[in-house]
């Protein structure tokens, strides 16, 4: 986690520094002048982001809330696990929607939450939907969901200065050739940097996720002492995992499968950039200890 804020502050001295055309004692001075300004935006930025991602989240997502009377069985099953693991019930959501999914939300005890899609509820037995909850407790008693929130906030912030740098490079244009000319290679610079410096971000956020997955997948086999169950219930979520109403990447982060088009899936490049292991492998793994 601490690479993120490293990352941002080598991006702004890299910028600087070429700036400053190698001048070091020049840069060092700009450099310790811009500290400032830059950890008091990202602070303003995260403050903003870290009030309102529970509310963003359940907006994207769709989810209400849901009502012990008419589902007993789930507020049975998350109950009782709360009971094993000594830990204070999350309040409990429904995404209505047919396809298998589930994640958990929230950054501390009181805004703690787990969503469940209508159809995992009505799908999966309660062996596997109890390794699902279980799944998803073991991510808020790991402290996941705050790590993922931090690092795709980081993201962002790195995807809004890429897209600034890039959109900087058309008004160099409008000014005089020699001035142009000069900003131009400032921004050119500026663009490579940031692209370069959001794709570290990207697979820094994107490693988190996958260890933190392997880590929940063994929290809810050790919590339930049935990973078979849980490795059935993986099965069957992988066939439709999809969550219509969601379009952003980072809230299917969150998920307990995060699907990619099919194109991807053979695709073992494209691992650098999941957010979630192979869910076979996830699988296997659990079918050792059957």
């Amino acid at each position: 986690m601490l690479a993120f804020p490293l990352l941002l502050l080598a991006l702004c001295y890299g910028i600087i520094i070429y700036a400053a055309n190698g001048r070091i004692y020049e840069a060092n001075e700009t450099f310790l002048k811009t500290v400032p300004i830059v950890l008091s935006v990202t602070g303003i930025w995260f403050l903003i982001a870290w009030l309102g991602h529970a509310t963003m989240i359940r907006l994207a997502t769709g989810a209400k809330p849901l009502d012990r009377m008419s589902n007993k069985r789930v507020y049975n099953l998350l109950e009782n696990l709360c009971i094993a693991a000594g830990m204070k019930m999350p309040r409990l959501y429904i995404i209505p929607d047919n396809s298998l999914n589930a994640f958990a939300c929230g950054i501390n005890e009181s805004g703690y939450s787990i969503s469940l899609s209508s159809g995992i509820i009505e799908k999966l037995n309660d062996e596997e939907l109890e390794g699902v909850i279980a799944h998803e407790l073991s991510h808020i008693r790991n402290r996941d969901v705050r790590l993922l929130i931090i690092s795709i906030i980081f993201v962002g912030i790195f995807s809004f200065l890429a897209e600034l740098a890039f959109r900087s490079l058309r008004f160099t244009g409008r000014k005089s050739d020699k001035d142009s000319k000069g900003g131009g290679v400032i921004v050119l610079f500026a663009i490579v940097i940031t692209a370069i410096a959001y794709l570290i971000s990207i697979l820094l956020r994107f490693g988190i996720s996958r260890r933190r997955e392997y880590l929940a997948d063994a929290g809810a086999a050790d919590l339930t002492r049935k990973p078979y169950a849980l490795a059935s219930a993986l099965r069957k979520i992988s066939a439709d995992p999809l969550i219509e109403a969601v379009e952003s990447r980072d809230v299917a982060q969150l998920f307990i499968d995060n699907p990619k088009p099919s194109f991807h899936r053979s695709a073992s490049w494209d691992n650098l950039f999941a957010t979630h292991p192979p869910i076979e492998k996830r699988i296997a793994l659990l079918e050792q200890f059957v």
